[in-house]
């Protein structure tokens, strides 16, 4: 049944344009958009003067599970891009229907890694090898079952790696890396045909030949860039066409310890995540690990940040993502909120936050039906309280979700987290379907 949002102030990302107008919805969709009031057709009506309304947000890195999918849309974030997984264990997720008060998910598959593997041997989430035919298999595998793009790992030697982004081209997918663990460098993952750079990794190793996440007693000022080395190197990106995700919370959070970022304005994750445990319980006890964190990770913020400032001031697209659940307190939805704001401190403005999150994330990865608010588009909308162009902490203000044109409270949307034992069949369900 078709309804009309009124007097809402409109953000649109896509124009850089903001005005006082209407909004038609039928079904899952945006049928029309009007600067002023809408024509009388009969629909409903939804007054919401003073209210102002944006896409919904694009998590452009995390690893979703059922168990947490909800807390994303309640935070308003509508659609998440799962950099590894399994597409197995997230199909219904994936298949959800439209209107779902869970997030439409874009997903790779399992992370294909060299051995020993990061994260351990071949499992439901990884795939280990050394060997680049069977690496080869496994993307033709993943393009079988469904995968959306190829995720490589740290580990992965330089030929295989190769073999992976050749293969993967023939499917027409394409190819994210994450190399802080890597020998692999950005321009040399570019050069192979890599287009994702998760964590603007790989631009040390570029700046400084032969160092890794391995190397000690190097002298480099992790505080202050060499930004003629960082231009050079993003300029050699740019020329064949990488994206980068710098997720800047995964790293922020662990140098914040032991007092991370907690929203203001929105919910707070509640226990009710996962069936054998919350995330609160997993974060906890990696927090106490505080100085091991900061050294072995935290210490890359300020670079990262500069490759990403330095990366879209030559123009290339730098989009937000989360890493969420990783590292620590790397909330589900809220966490967004957070990237945006880091995004402003290093001098975007809030507009170009919030496209970050919305057009150019949705623009980067071909989803042309959000993103924006134009007719043809899905309807999964954010009405807000207060502008976010004013102060980009006011995304947070969330007065009700609209997903696939139904409209939501955040409150109503946590009802849906599953129970422990619906998860616990889950995963019982999904080891049948993919044994080891």
């Amino acid at each position: 049944m078709a309804y009309i949002l009124e007097h809402v102030t409109v953000i649109d990302v896509e124009r850089e344009k903001i005005f006082t107008g209407a909004i038609r919805i039928e079904g899952d969709t945006i049928a029309a958009v009007y600067e002023g009031d809408a024509p009388e057709t009969g629909a409903r009506r939804v007054d919401l003067e003073g209210r102002y309304v944006m896409p919904g947000l694009i998590d452009m890195h995390c690893h979703i599970k059922e168990g947490f999918a909800p807390h994303f849309t309640a935070a308003g974030v509508t659609t998440v891009r799962n950099t590894a997984g399994n597409v197995i264990e997230l199909e219904k997720l994936i298949h959800a229907p439209t209107d779902a008060p869970t997030p439409r998910v874009y997903a790779s598959d399992r992370m294909i890694d060299g051995p020993p593997g990061l994260w351990g041997e071949t499992a439901l989430a990884n795939f280990v090898t050394d060997d680049p035919e069977a690496a080869r298999a496994e993307v033709r595998r993943q393009a079988s079952a469904g995968a959306q793009f190829i995720k490589v790992y740290g580990l992965l030697s330089k030929e295989a790696m190769r073999v992976v982004a050749e293969e993967a081209k023939q499917h027409g997918l394409e190819v994210s890396a994450d190399l802080i663990h890597s020998s692999v460098t950005a321009i040399e993952a570019a050069e192979m045909g890599v287009t994702w750079l998760e964590h603007a990794s790989g631009v040390v190793q570029a700046m400084y030949p032969g160092w890794t996440m391995a190397s000690t007693n190097v002298d480099i000022d992790w505080e202050q860039p060499d930004l003629e080395r960082m231009e050079a190197v993003c300029r050699e990106l740019l020329r064949h066409n990488v994206n980068l995700c710098p997720t800047l919370l995964v790293l922020d959070q662990i140098q914040q310890l032991p007092s991370p970022w907690e929203s203001e304005f929105l919910f707070k994750e509640d226990g009710r995540l996962s069936g054998s445990g919350t995330l609160n319980t997993h974060w906890s006890g990696l927090a106490q690990q505080e100085e091991l964190l900061k050294t072995h990770m935290g210490f890359l913020l300020d670079t990262v940040k500069a490759a990403a400032k330095t990366y879209r001031g030559l123009g290339g697209t730098v989009v937000a993502g989360t890493d969420c659940p990783a590292g620590v307190w790397t909330y589900a939805g809220t966490g967004l909120h957070r990237e945006l704001e880091l995004f402003t401190d290093m001098e975007w403005t809030e507009m170009e936050a919030l496209q970050s999150a919305t057009s150019t994330a949705a623009a980067s990865i071909g989803l042309t039906d959000r993103g924006t608010i134009k007719a043809g588009c899905k309807a999964d909308l954010l009405i807000l309280d207060q502008n976010p162009l004013e102060s980009i902490s006011n995304t947070q203000t969330i007065y009700h979700v609209i997903k696939g044109g139904k409209r939501y409270t955040p409150n109503d949307i946590l009802g849906h987290v599953p129970s422990p034992a619906y998860l616990k069949q889950r995963e019982e369900e999904v080891a049948a379907a993919f044994p080891l």
